[in-house]
């Protein structure tokens, strides 16, 4: 009974020592055995572990891969176009026994806000030495790498690894926004003026070379359709010459009985002229180149005519015209608007002719 009495506390005493002496490494995490706040022994392998009980102590750290965002900093280029710059950075914990002595007993959130302050000194750094176009183009990659390699360094001290950086952001700060927003405006008003003006005056020299174009067409085609006309006119004359020139004696008839038809229109008018004129050949026979008139004085055709003055007429002389004359007589009465008929020299012609008003 009384060794009962003694076993089992005895055996609590033992159960309780080993349980605190018995600890757990994760697979994602790094253990720290600290006696009295030194660092006695790390434990990096997964599984169990041991240490001496109530004058050891386990401090575990994150062995993954970590994340941390900067807070929006505002950087100045070369430029001095200001710019508000948002990054973030993955890091890890390497170095376990170091980052125990670097941060102490803060831990990871300590470390955390140091690492802050390197990345924001390496952002001020290398984006200061460059213009905000080279922020914004592609070359950011070459930057955001310069800024990774000068943190690298600090951050070992830290035992902290820093695998990478990244620019999330780069906008402008909230008092430069209106005054960029405005200068793009202005230039797009620019630029379309710049195309209205472009479009106009290659519109203008579309509309002149139209405007010539149809002259140039108007002109050529008046130009042909005169060339054709004058043909036409050419051929006419000619075929009407031709016609003419076969039968001498019809073309002095069809002559005066154009003359006719001119003088003889209706109306009250008087003509005065020779009774013996060759105008009234065909008036006095049906055959005129037979006729034997005689020579009258001038008398008005209306009149009375003194028989003292009638003596023998000549036979007016016919002769054929000759081609050339006909066809200039033709020519002659084409440029007559009044008529279709030509009428070529030779002929019978009114020789006085004196309209006056009954």
């Amino acid at each position: 009974m009384r060794k009962t009495t003694f076993l089992l506390p005895i055996l609590v005493i033992a159960i309780i020592a080993i349980a605190s002496s018995v600890f757990i490494v994760d697979e994602r995490q790094r253990a720290l055995v600290l006696q009295f706040g030194r660092v006695v022994d790390v434990k990096a392998q997964p599984g169990l572990a041991f240490k001496l009980p109530l004058i050891q102590e386990v401090v575990r750290y994150d062995d993954r891969i970590l994340s941390r965002d900067v807070d929006p900093l505002e950087v100045t280029p070369l430029d001095d176009r200001r710019l508000v710059v948002d990054a973030f950075a993955r890091y890890r914990i390497t170095d376990v026994r170091q980052f125990r002595q670097a941060v102490g007993a803060g831990g990871e959130e300590a470390a955390a806000r140091r690492l802050d302050g390197i990345l924001r000194d390496e952002l001020r750094a290398v984006l200061g030495q460059v213009t905000s176009n080279d922020i914004l183009s592609t070359d950011r990659a070459e930057l955001m790498l310069r800024i990774r390699n000068g943190a690298i360094e600090e951050a070992n001290a830290l035992g902290l690894t820093i695998i990478d950086v990244r620019l999330k952001r780069t906008d402008l700060p909230p008092a430069n926004l209106n005054a960029t927003f405005e200068r793009m405006i202005a230039e797009r008003e620019r630029e379309a003026a710049d195309e209205i003006a472009r479009g106009n005056e290659a519109a203008q020299r579309t509309r002149a070379t139209a405007d010539r174009t149809v002259v140039e067409l108007v002109s050529d085609s008046a130009r042909q359709a005169e060339i054709t006309r004058g043909e036409a006119d050419a051929d006419r004359n000619r075929i009407f010459a031709e016609a003419f020139g076969a039968d001498p004696e019809f073309f002095e008839f069809y002559r005066s009985m154009t003359a006719y038809q001119r003088a003889l229109q209706q109306g009250n008018a008087r003509m005065v002229m020779s009774p013996d004129s060759e105008f009234f050949t065909y008036l006095r026979s049906d055959n005129p180149f037979s006729i034997e008139a005689t020579d009258v004085p001038a008398a008005a055709v209306d009149g009375d005519v003194a028989d003292d003055d009638v003596g023998p007429a000549e036979e007016p002389a016919l002769d054929a015209p000759s081609p050339e004359e006909v066809e200039e007589a033709v020519t002659d009465d084409a440029a007559d608007a009044d008529t279709d008929v030509t009428e070529a020299p030779g002929g019978p012609v009114a020789e006085e002719v004196e309209e006056t008003d009954g």
